[in-house]
């Protein structure tokens, strides 16, 4: 018998977010809203139960392969978002820049 939990990344789509869970407990989750093609992430989250287990890490990496597997593109409006996309330049070509318009279009969609 293993003592390593099972982590897993699943696509909420209904929900407009990834979600981590371990051990089948949600964990975290990255959430976004779509716009002509491209993924706009602003929000993550780990509960404090499950930090530094290096779970952000591995939801934003999941959800940055679904995104690029789905044929869209990235737009890191949240700062874990961008801050992961510094460090992980495979990510380059699927990746747009924050723009004025997009913070714009995004606040409309959250109010």
């Amino acid at each position: 018998m293993s003592d390593t939990p099972t982590v897993t990344v699943q696509p909420v789509d209904a929900r407009h977010r990834y979600e981590i869970h371990v051990d089948g407990v949600r964990a975290g989750l990255t959430a976004y809203r779509d716009r002509d093609g491209r993924r706009v992430f602003f929000h993550t989250e780990v509960d404090d139960a499950f930090a530094g287990q290096g779970l952000a890490g591995r939801l934003v990496e999941e959800a940055l392969t679904d995104v690029r597997s789905r044929g869209m593109r990235i737009v890191p409006v949240c700062p874990y978002v961008a801050k992961f996309l510094k460090k992980h330049h495979e990510f380059d070509d699927i990746t747009d820049p924050v723009t004025p318009d997009v913070l714009a279009w995004l606040e409309a969609r959250l109010a």
